[in-house]
C-alpha cells in the first residue's frame, strides 16, 4: 500500500510532513529508534547513509553522513531532547558546514499515533533561515520518508 503524504506549510520558518503507514506504531517507531534500521532508509533517493553514530537516549548525540554521486558527502548531527516510546521523538538537527542556510540548528519533532493498525507519523522541523531553505528540505524529507515506507514494507515481509 502506498503511504499517504500530506505536506503543510505553516510559518515561513517551519515545515510539517505527515505520512500514514500501513504498519503498527511499534514498528514505525522502531525504524526511527534503532540505528541498524535507520541505516536502511535515512536520506533522500540516490543517497546512502554511510556513517551513523546513534546514541538513542535523551541527551544522546547522533551524527550521520549521507552520500550521493551527484552531491558527495553531506554530514549532519544533533542531540536527542525527548523520547516517549511509540509516541514522540524530539531532536536537534544541524548540517555541517558554513553555508548560512545550513549553519542554523533546527528542532525536529516526530510524533506517532496508531489507528486501526496504521500509523500516522507527523514530522515537524523549525526554524529555517529562509523560505527557500525550508522549501529545499521538502523534497529531501519526502524522498527519505518514501524510503522509510519501502523499508517498513520490506521488513514486514521478512517478519511474516
Amino acid at each position: 500500500m502506498t503511504a499517504h503524504t500530506e505536506t503543510k506549510k505553516l510559518r515561513d520558518d517551519e515545515l510539517r510532513i505527515e505520512r500514514t503507514f500501513d504498519a503498527p506504531v511499534a514498528l514505525v517507531f522502531r525504524v526511527w529508534s534503532d540505528r541498524d534500521h535507520m541505516l536502511g532508509w535515512l536520506g533522500p533517493k540516490d543517497f546512502t547513509c554511510t556513517h551513523l553514530d546513534y546514541d538513542f537516549r535523551v541527551g544522546g548525540k547522533w551524527r550521520a553522513c549521507i552520500v550521493s554521486e551527484a552531491y558527495g558527502e553531506s554530514w549532519m548531527g544533533g542531540e536527542f531532547k525527548e523520547i516517549a516510546k511509540n509516541r514522540r521523538i524530539v531532536y536537534t538537527f544541524k548540517w555541517d558546514g558554513d553555508d548560512k542556510d545550513y549553519a542554523i540548528q533546527t528542532l525536529i519533532t516526530v510524533t506517532f499515533a496508531e489507528q486501526d493498525g496504521k500509523t500516522m507519523q507527523s514530522f515537524h522541523q523549525t526554524p529555517f533561515s529562509s523560505v527557500e531553505s525550508r522549501d529545499s528540505h521538502i523534497e529531501g524529507w519526502n524522498e527519505s520518508f518514501d524510503r522509510e515506507q519501502e523499508y517498513i514494507e520490506k521488513i514486514r515481509e521478512t517478519a511474516s
